[in-house]
């Protein structure tokens, strides 16, 4: 593949894939406003908080699995009806209708089980002084679970579409909004009660509902989503929401395996004190961020994939997958000099030397950059590898790929490094690295292997009054 082919095809591909990542981006800044005021409580309140976060992402991340190859669905509908000049409306609406079903199911069953995970957190090894906050943030979390699934089930449909302009503002305007809420509720300005550490979960709850309210109404605007559109989950095609559902969980399970991975580390970091803990939590943020980056490439490649081929261009297909891990390797190459050139820098927003306990989380966050530099270029690549995957509906096989990277080959060396090695946090991220890179280069090898066998499907979905 040559030079100009390759930023031929990057342009493309960034046309959808930079306002999907500024998105992502711009959500994840939710989170990082979250944790930021955090820290400004302390230590322990980073810590405690941080478990929460960790653990809500977890359930969150399975969530959005579930309904994350509607996009993939919507735009190989779109790119058929689009090449036979059919009409393709009848097909969307339904697996918009089955989405908005899938969601408010995973919805409901994630705060059910959020609120069993914060009740045995002292069976999980965590400090009662972190446990019984860290429970209290959980329980306000649990009901934004609902609508921020809902926000995914009608984002999926205006990417699928690639109508996706409107993510970006609505995501934005979410962002201000939350930090607004996070101070006034934990400090009870403005009237509103002074609910402390909290207080945070419950604006983020807040901030989930009107950001879906806010693009159901845009979408709802939108002249050629509007027709579309189809929310109501009790009128949803049974056979569609099967088939969305065996396609879902799978993702679900690929996005639970590598959250799961993730959350496990933190409990294992908990362990070693909440000095670690703090410094694991600032870090993890510092990745999470970045990670949306190839979140956003991940979806756009994924999206052009699906539409490839269901036109039967392979070529297409396998140009895809070059151009959106050279564009990921930019990146990550970018942010690896800033850890490494500021460390300091980076880190700050999140600890502060004065607290208790803070100089130490400082030194020990500070090791753990050097690892991330590398780690990111697998994690992205990793990323970019599911969504590949997920464009030629081979959700299982992702799946059974982060089981053996993950958990057979990342976790045994988190272990091992962290506790027989004695290199406690610096050893867990030292399994991470292991996992990830595993899991990236079984990943695209599987995609490689999937193109040359690759042989066009359609699949139809039927209308539902």
């Amino acid at each position: 593949m040559g030079v100009k082919p390759l930023l031929r095809d990057s342009r493309v591909l960034a046309g959808l894939a930079v306002p999907l990542a500024l998105t992502q981006l711009a959500q994840v800044a939710l989170t990082t406003t979250d944790t930021v005021l955090m820290g400004l409580l302390g230590t322990r309140e980073l810590a405690a908080g941080g478990l929460a976060i960790v653990i809500f992402n977890q359930l969150r991340t399975m969530g959005v699995g579930l309904v994350t190859s509607v996009g993939n669905r919507i735009a190989a509908a779109a790119a058929r009806a689009e090449a036979a000049a059919a009409d393709g409306a009848g097909e969307v609406r339904v697996v918009v209708r089955a989405s908005m079903a899938v969601a408010t199911l995973a919805g409901l069953a994630g705060a059910v089980l959020m609120l069993g995970i914060g009740q045995c957190l002292p069976l999980l090894g965590q400090d009662a002084e972190v446990a019984q906050p860290a429970r209290n943030v959980l329980a306000a979390l649990a009901p934004g679970l609902l609508p921020c699934l809902w926000f995914q089930a009608v984002r999926q449909f205006t990417v699928g579409m690639r109508r996706p302009q409107a993510l970006l503002r609505i995501t934005l305007a979410s962002v201000v909004v939350n930090a607004v809420l996070d101070w006034a509720l934990i400090h009870g300005t403005w009237g509103l009660p002074a609910l402390g550490l909290p207080g945070i979960g419950v604006a983020t709850s807040l901030v989930y509902l009107l950001s879906f309210l806010a693009l159901y109404a845009s979408a709802a605007r939108d002249p050629v989503l509007a027709p579309l559109l189809s929310c109501n989950p009790l009128g949803a095609d049974r056979a569609t929401v099967r088939r969305l559902v065996a396609l879902g969980v799978p993702v679900a399970a690929t996005y639970g395996s590598e959250a799961g991975f993730f959350s496990l580390t933190a409990l294992m970091a908990g362990t070693f004190g909440s000095a670690a803990l703090a410094a694991h939590t600032a870090v993890n943020q510092l990745v999470y961020i970045v990670f949306q980056v190839a979140v956003g490439l991940s979806h756009a490649a994924s999206i052009h994939v699906s539409r490839e081929l269901a036109l039967g261009n392979v070529p297409a297909a396998r140009r895809v997958r070059n151009s959106a891990l050279a564009c990921g390797a930019a990146v990550m190459a970018g942010v690896a000099c800033c850890y490494l050139a500021f460390p300091g820098l980076v880190l700050r927003p999140f600890l502060v030397p004065g607290a208790a306990d803070g100089g130490r989380a400082l030194a020990i966050a500070g090791q753990l950059l050097f690892v991330v530099a590398v780690l990111q270029f697998f994690d992205c690549a990793q990323n970019i590898g599911v969504g590949l995957l997920r464009g030629l509906d081979d959700t299982k096989g992702g799946f059974r790929v982060t089981l053996v990277g993950y958990w057979l080959i990342g976790l045994p060396a988190a272990l091992l490094f962290g506790y027989a090695a004695g290199l406690r946090t610096l050893g867990i991220w030292l399994g991470l690295l292991a996992g990830l890179a595993t899991t990236a280069a079984l990943l695209l090898r599987r995609y490689a292997a999937g193109l040359r066998a690759h042989r066009p499907t359609i699949i139809g979905f039927s209308e539902s009054n």
